[in-house]
């Protein structure tokens, strides 16, 4: 304090908060000097500290109280569920050429090596702990290398989903039989020479060894594990990890502890194989998903609904016919007849294969609703039979189309507030995405049941507002965003910051009822994948409306 005339200080102070969300506020202070303090620059500082961060508190607990709780639930549920298909991909994995004779022979090794059964044991669990620890650092590379925020902001990027389609469909000619993908053989011998170390440095060496070795198997599991789980963002890549390295871990230290067990274990043979050429069929299935949200983000339209349906008919179709052994791969070995469990799964992949079909001709499919494009996204948007888009597109408002389930759709905010204006209507904000997974599973589970849909049909405007359109906006609509002061260019930018400005969150699907006021009605919720609750929140916004 150099005047020591001063009294007071007056300061105003513009701040961002983030985590969940970004919030934004700015808040004006006074600071009294006491009349002792001259040169007393510490405890005014302190002060200034303290008074902020209350008030970022107070800020934060005011604005995201009910807009944040939904997004927290559904990322704690969205890591369960990657920590359980990682899991299952690891039990997929022990079922490899590469992998499964590995057991008997490591476990074995733990038993004879041992002085006596309890150290076998002990070894055997740390062996398997040492597993999961290389696996789980591999996803904490991950994570590190790229950072949470851009591996989430990279799963809606075209470029980035049309890398992971060429990636997955390597791995997936790898299983076929193409090729096989191998590290150098130079790595294993090394590593493998440190095994024989002994003690812990040597047992820790040799699960790097079974990683290295099995590659080939467990390679491309892992590879698509870390796409789908970068795509989320966030600690979901060292979930996946830590989900499939404890599946591949838990039977070496099982057989480990109870030896006798071996003895139940199936022979190997061509059955191995034929899980490996498995998992290359759903490789391969999965790779047109990253390939079809590269299409749905620029809006090429080459990967219509019906191209993705006939595409996984054919690749399903085919699984179904190796199965039951129509066709071979070049890893075959001859087969004299079909086991009971191939046979039944041949008829299961065969029966879904025929469940597809109808999707061709406008089937919802509400079994794989959030793998192919919408229904709106196709040759033939309102069906093939009879109901054609022409006849249903007459007398619509201006800036409308024909949405999902026939429901009349606005993408341009502006032209949706003035019809609900006209037809004095409650506005339904739709904050949605081209690739995104939940905002489908809503549209054709929840958005399909009659009760639902006759609301959205008849009691609200729905404006869908796509956050990840790539078009570039005119010149003359392009700004610099007052909250995140980036540069506004494309269409899905522009409500991106809307909904970041409005409404302090950015997640997708959120749905928002207003009034003719741009009031909220009553509060936003996100992916809602039950119906009942779903009409209730429709049902209480609609009737605030009337009142």
């Amino acid at each position: 304090i150099i005047n020591p005339k001063l009294t007071s200080i007056k300061a105003k102070i513009d701040f961002q908060v983030c985590k969940q969300v970004c919030l934004n506020d700015n808040q004006d202070f006074t600071f009294k000097i006491p009349a002792t303090a001259v040169i007393v620059a510490t405890p005014v500082t302190d002060t200034a500290k303290t008074a902020t961060t209350d008030t970022i508190k107070k800020a934060v607990a005011k604005e995201t109280k009910a807009v944040v709780t939904a997004p927290q639930k559904e990322e704690k549920k969205g890591l369960w569920m990657i920590f359980f298909l990682a899991f299952l991909g690891g039990l997929a994995a022990l079922l490899t050429p590469c992998v499964f004779p590995m057991i008997p022979m490591t476990v074995s090794f733990f038993t004879k090596q041992s002085k006596n059964p309890g150290q076998g044991k002990r070894n055997a669990i740390l062996y398997g702990i040492s597993i999961i620890a290389i696996y789980v650092v591999l996803g904490l590379v991950i994570t590190a290398v790229f950072g949470a925020d851009a591996l989430n902001a990279l799963s809606t990027n075209a470029w980035f989903n049309v890398f992971f389609f060429l990636l997955l469909v390597v791995f997936a000619a790898s299983f076929l039989g193409a090729f096989e993908i191998m590290l150098p053989n130079s790595w294993a011998n090394k590593v493998d020479r440190q095994a024989d170390r002994g003690g812990i440095i040597g047992i820790l060496f040799m699960a790097l060894a079974l990683a290295i070795v099995s590659f080939s198997c467990t390679g491309p599991i892992v590879g698509t594990l870390l796409v789908e789980s970068a795509s989320k963002g966030g600690i979901a890549p060292v979930v996946g990890m830590l989900g499939f390295s404890s599946a591949l871990a838990l039977p070496f230290m099982l057989f480990a502890m109870f030896p006798s067990w071996l003895h139940s274990l199936p022979k190997s043979g061509g059955w191995l194989n034929t899980v490996k050429v498995s998992l290359g069929f759903l490789e391969l299935a999965l790779a047109f998903k990253f390939l079809s949200n590269a299409d749905l983000v620029l809006q090429l339209h080459l990967l219509e609904r019906e191209v993705f349906l006939a595409i996984w008919i054919a690749v399903f179709g085919a699984w179904a016919l190796y199965l039951l052994g129509k066709i071979t791969t070049p890893h075959d070995s001859p087969i004299t007849h079909i086991s009971v469990g191939r046979l039944s799964l041949g008829l299961l992949v065969l029966a879904f294969t025929v469940y597809m079909i109808p999707g061709l001709f406008g089937a919802p499919l509400k079994l794989i609703s959030a793998f192919p494009p919408p229904q709106t996204y196709s040759e033939s948007p309102m069906g093939f039979f009879g109901n054609t888009t022409a006849a249903s597109n007459e007398n619509l408002p201006e800036g409308a189309k024909i949405g999902e389930h026939g429901i009349i759709t606005f993408n341009d905010y502006a032209k949706g507030f003035a019809y609900a204006k006209k037809v004095n209507k409650p506005i339904m904000l739709d904050f949605t995405g081209h690739a995104c997974v939940n905002c489908r599973k809503m549209e054709i589970n929840v958005w399909s049941d009659e009760r639902v849909l006759s609301l959205l049909k008849n009691d609200v405007v729905l404006i869908s507002l796509y956050v990840d359109d790539k078009r570039d906006l005119p010149k003359n609509e392009q700004f610099i965003s007052k909250s995140t002061g980036s540069k506004i260019v494309t269409v899905g930018d522009k409500w991106t910051d809307f909904i970041i400005t409005r409404y302090k969150t950015n997640t997708q699907p959120f749905y928002v009822l207003t009034d003719l006021s741009e009031q909220k009605l009553n509060a936003p919720i996100s992916y809602t994948p039950n119906i009942d609750e779903y009409l209730a929140w429709l049902k209480a916004g609609i009737g605030n409306f009337k009142k």
